[in-house]
């Protein structure tokens, strides 16, 4: 068992995304989580990238979906993506370009 050295990241706020291996997806995955680090940074626990069954693509943030393909029609796009997350982990955040 691994001694703690005290700096472990903490785990909330956990972004979760679910993708479909099959349907070769993990490419956008990577793409969305990236930009989800790229703005939010140290203000989140963890993003993870997450492989799921035949056509899921589908946006987590601690156990709430943000976004499904199959509901919504679509992937998403990673301005309301970004919007959604700022107003539940830090709602005073200016998201410049990704604004209004």
């Amino acid at each position: 068992m691994r001694q703690s050295t005290g700096s472990e990241v903490p785990r909330s706020p956990r972004v979760a995304i679910l993708y479909c291996p099959a349907c070769r997806w993990v490419a956008r995955a990577a793409w969305m989580s990236q930009e989800i680090l790229t703005t939010f940074g140290s203000a989140l626990g963890e993003v993870a990238l997450v492989p799921a069954g035949r056509g899921v693509f589908q946006v987590w943030l601690d156990g709430e979906c943000l976004h499904d393909r199959a509901a919504a029609g679509g992937f998403p796009e990673t301005k309301p993506i970004k919007q959604m997350i700022r107003d539940r982990i830090d709602p005073g955040r200016d998201l410049g370009h990704s604004e209004g």
